[in-house]
């Protein structure tokens, strides 16, 4: 879905077609799926992804369908390339109006409205490797400590939604999640 500045719907485009040198603003949406004991699950990109391939990020990144709700989005995505639709127990939006542009080395640009949710989830994960070629759990902290310090080498929305994301507070199960009335207009079904 291609939006304008303000998160409004443009019109829709296939994913092929948005991804490139000249990549409109379209939406799209970030996870950061927890355990129970406050783990972060973080994936390595496939190597044979168009952008950022093999490159360590948050949980998982998608585009909704059109008339697909972003939590619903969520989690068919986590069970499509994590194997993680039955074990996800909550869905919450942290950070409605993320934004980023950001351009790889080759000139390839992303450019997406795309709101940050934690996801809580309860099970063993499975990997799809279309999308995912590693999966290791960390202890959050941990996490956002090596991001911020620049010693994890990690995605640059992942880069940018950190920061954000320890402003909530040092605990990720108990952050408070964000209204969904705050989401973008075009997110908002």
């Amino acid at each position: 879905m291609l939006v304008d500045p303000e998160g409004r719907a443009l019109g829709t485009a296939p994913k092929t077609s948005v991804h490139g040198r000249e990549t409109p603003l379209h939406l799209a949406f970030s996870s950061y799926v927890f355990d129970r004991a406050g783990r972060v699950l973080l994936t390595k990109r496939a190597e044979h992804k168009i952008t950022w391939p093999g490159v360590w990020t948050n949980s998982c990144c998608g585009h909704p369908l059109p008339g697909e709700a972003l939590d619903r989005a969520v989690v068919r995505r986590l069970s499509y390339e994590l194997g993680l639709g039955l074990a996800v127990e909550r869905v919450d939006l942290l950070l409605p109006d993320f934004s980023y542009r950001a351009v790889m080395a080759n000139g390839i640009v992303e450019h997406e409205l795309c709101p940050v949710y934690r996801v809580m989830v309860n099970g063993p994960v499975a990997p799809n490797p279309e999308e995912v070629g590693e999966t290791r759990w960390m202890p959050w902290m941990e996490f956002a400590e090596g991001v911020q310090s620049g010693l994890l080498a990690i995605s640059p929305w992942c880069r940018e939604q950190v920061p954000l994301l320890i402003k909530l507070g040092s605990d990720p199960l108990k952050w408070r999640p964000a209204s969904p009335s705050a989401l973008p207009p075009a997110a908002r079904l």
